[in-house]
């Protein structure tokens, strides 16, 4: 497993946050905000893959007899 796979979603969310308060202060050191920002855009990455992933197994269902069918909700009229 990589460091950055090493984080949940929860946790990656938590340190991005700690991220943006960091170079919303602004008094980081330009070459210390770059590293910083990168770190941000990987955990950003981080989310967006582990939320498409949770998206896919929602988008089917497992049957009584083990089959896939996709899963949709019909809207009330």
């Amino acid at each position: 497993m990589t460091e950055k796979n090493a984080f949940t979603f929860e946790e990656a969310i938590q340190k991005l946050e700690v991220i943006v308060e960091r170079l919303e202060e602004g008094d980081v050191p330009l070459e210390e905000a770059i590293e910083i920002y990168k770190e941000g855009v990987n955990l950003s990455k981080l989310c967006q893959d582990k939320l498409k992933y949770v998206e896919e197994q929602l988008a089917e269902m497992l049957t009584e007899d083990g089959r896939t069918v996709p899963f949709t909700v019909r809207e009330e009229e």
